[in-house]
Formats: structure tokens, sequence, C-alpha cells
């Protein structure tokens, strides 16, 4: 069986459910937002098919980029992460959403958890240092769960702490704070893991940093990067 055999039974075009799911998680509008939209572009669908669109293929879209990604960053040094952790409320209830940057902006991770604690800390390193190795140096803020989670696994000699050191990290939360208003918060736990995971990947996808291009080189980047999400699960 091949990649692209969940979408290829469907009626509708693979450009069009791309289209979808892109508009959805990369930017902050409802499933009626985006219903909207693709009716103002001729493409008639209800808002349901969004839904089932996002929640049955997102996640594979984002594994691939999300493989490919991992890949590139395993094959060369990782200089510095930055951990930050950020609440999010989930049906009245205070949980924790640990993200791990890397020193371009990059979200390497994201992962939830109901304290944040050395157990949760710990969990969230060993699955990010899986999956993309081991830095040079990781900085974080002060709370005390990330030293004792690195000094289990021997590496409390990377940890960097300091004023402004973790700006970078910070400000990798507001996309997805702004997202998070959009769908009037989340209501499950592992409904928030998915989307987080999904939109990350997605969101770095599509992160050119058109601060650092000219206009020239920023749309060679940008057509490059719409190429690469349309070849998404295309076999």
């Amino acid at each position: 069986m091949t990649k692209d055999a969940p979408i290829k039974y469907f009626r509708t075009s693979r450009e069009i459910i791309r289209l979808a799911v892109m508009m959805y998680v990369r930017f902050p509008l409802s499933l009626r937002n985006v219903e909207d939209l693709l009716h103002e572009r001729g493409i008639d669908i209800s808002h349901e098919p969004v839904r089932f669109w996002w929640n049955r293929f997102g996640p594979m879209f984002a594994s691939e980029i999300r493989k490919k990604r991992a890949e590139r960053l395993r094959s060369g040094p990782q200089w510095q992460w930055h951990l930050d952790e950020m609440f999010v409320k989930i049906n009245g209830e205070r949980h924790y959403l640990w993200r791990a940057v890397d020193h371009e902006g990059e979200v390497l991770e994201s992962f939830v958890t109901k304290k944040r604690d050395k157990k949760a800390a710990l969990k969230f390193l060993k699955k990010t240092m899986r999956r993309y190795g081991r830095p040079e140096a990781i900085v974080t803020d002060l709370l005390r769960s990330y030293g004792a989670a690195l000094k289990a696994i021997g590496s409390e000699n990377l940890q960097e702490t300091g004023r402004w050191l973790n700006n970078r990290a910070e400000s990798s939360h507001l996309p997805f704070r702004r997202r998070e208003r959009a769908m009037q918060r989340f209501r499950r736990m592992r409904s928030l893991q998915k989307f987080t995971a999904v939109h990350t990947s997605v969101f770095n996808n599509f992160n050119s940093e058109r601060s650092l291009y000219s206009r020239t080189n920023f749309k060679k980047n940008r057509a490059a990067t719409l190429t690469e999400w349309r070849g998404l699960c295309a076999g």
C-alpha cells in the first residue's frame, strides 16, 4: 500500500484536502471560517469535512514533516535548545504544554502533562532527545524540575539559565496562543496533544522568517515550502 492510499479513495481531490487542512491548522480560523474561505474559491463543502480531514490527515502530514526534519537535524550538530512550559486550560483545569525550540526558533517537540514536576520534565526530555539527539547546551528558566531531570540523565552540565536567555522559547508560544483563542480552548488532553503536534509541524514548515531574506529569496523559499506541502503523502 502506498502512502497516498488513505487520500486517493476520497471523492474530494488531494489538493483541496491539503488546502483545507493547511488553512485550518496554520491560521487562527474556525472550521466555519475555512468553509467560507473555500466557498470564496468556488469550493462548496461543509465545515464538517474540514473537521474530518484535519483529524484524519493532519497527523499524517505532521508525521511526514517531522520525520524529514528529524533526519536533517540529526545529521548535523545540535547547538542549543530552549525549553519552556506554558499553562493551558482544559475544562477549567490547568495543564502544562512543554516545548523545545532550537537556536533558529524551530519548535522541536510539544508535550502535554498534568503536572510540571521532575517526572514530567524527564519524560519530555527523553522523548525529545530520542528523536533529535543531544544538544551542546540547553537553556531553561529557573524551574527546578529541569535541573532535576537533567541530573537524572547525566546532562546537568548542559543547562544554562539567565535573564532573557530563554526569550526564543517564550516567543514561540505566541502562534499557539492565537490559535488557542480561535478554537475557544480545548476539552480533552488527548485532543490538545494531537492538535499541538500537528500545529507545530505545520508552523515549522511555513515559518520562513521573511525578515531575514530579501523579497526575491523569500518568494523562492515560500514557493519551495508550498511545493513541499503539496507533495505530502503523495506516494
